[in-house]
């Protein structure tokens, strides 16, 4: 079987969209296809979902999730508290299902995790189906299956970062692509920017990396005139550009009384939020670029970039399993179709993922620094090239050993003999490389025999065919080959279900990564969830919530760090003095007063852990201090209460 399919005659376009609409049906589905199909999304549930009810949920992202739950002005907007006084330091749009299923389910860790276990699901579900419309069943099974089995994949679809979102709205982008250059119909084009416009809402200008790639494929690859498609990508770019938008015009025209403080910003615009606090601040050398809060680029002490971030010690292990057959698959993919004609739709697919491969890349390379978990966005890209490039090898080597090739197919089999070897080959090299990354830590090592037998296994059995061996002896080299190539991921992956070898609720990476691993390892990680406050915030909760006589903030607290076990554990208003990092302007010293004199705030609970501001240094000088006993806590580390009703 053939899984790449061959290039439809140029101008036979009734012809083209047949064969689209066949390549889509399910009764050309083998037989083994569903029954694998459904076993890969089993797999990925159970990888997603196991001990869901201690998810790490990002303590900051937990907080707001709680908080949009119980107020539709801190929803729309992003509120981190329930007055919706501070957005978060992020558009929302990546929060609302975690929210929704909050407000639907209650309070509870497992609520909030959900929503990436479902969207992690549909991404492993739409992988396999746009891989299946581009290089037949056999590529699309591979691709579903390395994505779900990719280890950074499986320890973020298990938190509460915005990239799984990204993720699943960026692949559902590049099937409507896919299917636009297909059909040459617009509407999957405009389709295509409504994607990339809501994965914007989930992280903002890391959804943009994509449409140089998705321009690009559309204007070589789509059938019509040169200026006939650049319109259609001008259509879908506008479209891309205003659902973008959308969220920042609202929140630009709508007053500043009737939102939130919008954080990270100097000046309350959510153009500098995006732009400048999540955009240029990341890239230059000034922090305050746009608008931003100095100070406020907190991937600038990650490390993680340079041409070999892909590939460190903590980075390679969590996406890059399979970078080499990826890069082998697109520069072959590309460049032995080069005869074909310019709409050929395989190399389109080579094209497109190796491109959001590369720009991706590049990105990452030349940032200020990158969370591990960045590169789960090109997770799908490296599934979708691996699938395509074992079909596009095994086509080829499966042709070699045609008895007799077609009438007029003479030249192809005589290439694709001199190519055979390419499958043994892609098979040996990832399976060396798995011995590469997982050397420095050892931390699948008695899998690497494993491996290293499977892959000899695979390479001797393909290598050693002759006219009388039999099919099913190919099949079975091939199946140890492709499992040679995945046995060393799946074990990281499968390590993050203990909370040990998932990283930190704010890092979430596999294996063995982070502080606590190396200097405490028989001690996973606490975490707090949803409705779970310990001893000391339950005594604090206890005190402020008695003596509160009718103001509408609980407490203020310095910066997000000091607040949010306290809105993870009670959904209240709660004045965040300086936002994320502490260093946000809002509020001033002087509305910090104006609340106090009102009677809308008493409290005030501030942490050495956190820059000093104006308003901190008005609460030092106008409170007075309450000692933690007061609240039944002999010693409250770092943190002080504050009591700022006036003195009778």
């Amino acid at each position: 079987m053939t899984a790449i399919p061959a290039a439809q005659p140029t101008g036979a376009q009734q012809g083209r969209r047949a064969a689209n609409r066949r390549s889509d049906r399910p009764e050309g589905a083998p037989r083994w296809e569903r029954p694998a199909l459904a076993a890969v999304l089993a797999v990925a549930t159970v990888l997603y979902s196991w001990g869901i009810g201690q998810a790490a949920l990002h303590p900051f992202y937990g907080a707001a999730i709680r908080s949009m739950a119980g107020s539709w002005r801190a929803f729309f907007f992003g509120g981190l508290d329930a007055a919706g006084s501070i957005s978060i330091d992020k558009l929302p749009g990546a929060f609302w299902p975690d929210a929704v299923s909050v407000r639907l389910f209650g309070p509870h860790t497992w609520a909030a995790a959900l929503p990436q276990v479902v969207e992690g699901v549909l991404t492993v579900w739409l992988l396999h189906r746009i891989v299946r419309a581009w290089a037949g069943p056999f590529a699309a099974l591979i691709a579903a299956l390395a994505l779900t089995l990719t280890p950074v994949t499986v320890a973020l679809n298990r938190a509460s970062i915005p990239d799984t979102a990204l993720t699943l709205l960026l692949v559902a982008a590049a099937g409507a692509l896919q299917k636009a250059v297909r059909t040459e119909r617009l509407l999957p084009l405009i389709t295509c920017g409504l994607w990339v416009g809501l994965a914007f809402q989930a992280k903002m200008l890391q959804a943009w990396l994509v449409l140089p790639v998705f321009a690009a494929v559309y204007q070589l690859v789509a059938p019509g005139r040169p200026l006939h498609r650049a319109v259609r990508v001008l259509v879908g770019g506008a479209v891309a550009l205003a659902v973008s938008c959308s969220w920042m015009f609202i929140a630009w025209v709508t007053p500043a009384a009737d939102r939130p403080y919008l954080d990270g910003t100097s000046d309350n615009d959510p153009f500098a939020m995006v732009f400048g606090y999540n955009g240029l601040s990341r890239f230059s050398s000034d922090p305050t670029a746009f608008g931003a809060v100095a100070g406020t680029a907190a991937s600038r002490t990650t490390g993680n970039t340079g041409w070999d971030m892909l590939i460190n010690d903590t980075v390679g292990p969590q996406v890059a399993w399979l970078l080499p057959l990826a890069v082998l698959a697109a520069i072959l993919g590309v460049g032995r179709r080069s005869g074909r004609p310019r709409t050929d739709l395989p190399r389109a697919g080579f094209l497109l993922w190796g491109g959001w491969l590369a720009v991706h890349a590049l990105v990452f390379s030349v940032s200020n620094g990158n969370h591990a978990y960045y590169t789960a966005v090109i997770a799908p890209a490296l599934a979708a090239l691996a699938g395509g490039g074992l079909a596009l090898f095994r086509s080829e080597y499966e042709a070699a050993y045609e008895p007799e090739p077609a009438a007029g197919y003479e030249a192809q089999h005589e290439a694709a003999r001199r190519r055979h070897l390419a499958l043994p080959a892609a098979i040996a090299l990832t399976a060396a490389w798995a011995l590469v990354l997982d050397w420095p830590t050892r931390f699948a090592s008695w899998l690497l025999p494993v491996a290293v037998m499977l892959a000899l296994c695979g390479v001797v059995g393909l290598c050693s065919r002759g006219p009388r061996t039999s099919l099913r002896k190919i099949h079975a080299a091939l199946a140890a080959g492709i499992a040679a190539t995945l046995v060393v991921p799946a074990g990281w992956a499968v390590s993050s279900l203990n909370p040990l070898y998932a990283g930190a609720a704010t890092s979430p990476m596999a294996g063995p990564v982070g502080k606590s691993y190396h200097e405490h390892p028989r001690h996973a990680p606490r975490r707090r969830g949803l409705d779970r406050p310990s001893a000391r915030d339950t005594a604090l909760l206890g005190y402020l919530t008695t003596h509160r006589h009718g103001e509408k903030y609980l407490l203020a607290t310095q910066a997000a760090y000091t607040a949010e076990p306290l809105l993870r554990a009670k959904s209240e208003p709660i004045l965040v003095m300086g936002g994320f990092t502490g260093s946000t302007p809002f509020p001033t010293a002087r509305q910090l007063g104006s609340l106090v004199t009102a009677h809308q705030l008493r409290y005030a609970l501030l942490t050495t852990q956190r820059p000093t501001t104006p308003a901190t240094t008005w609460v030092k000088s106008h409170c007075t201090r309450i000692r933690p006993t007061a609240y039944g806590v002999r010693t409250d580390g770092s943190f002080t209460l504050y009591d700022c009703a006036p003195q009778r």
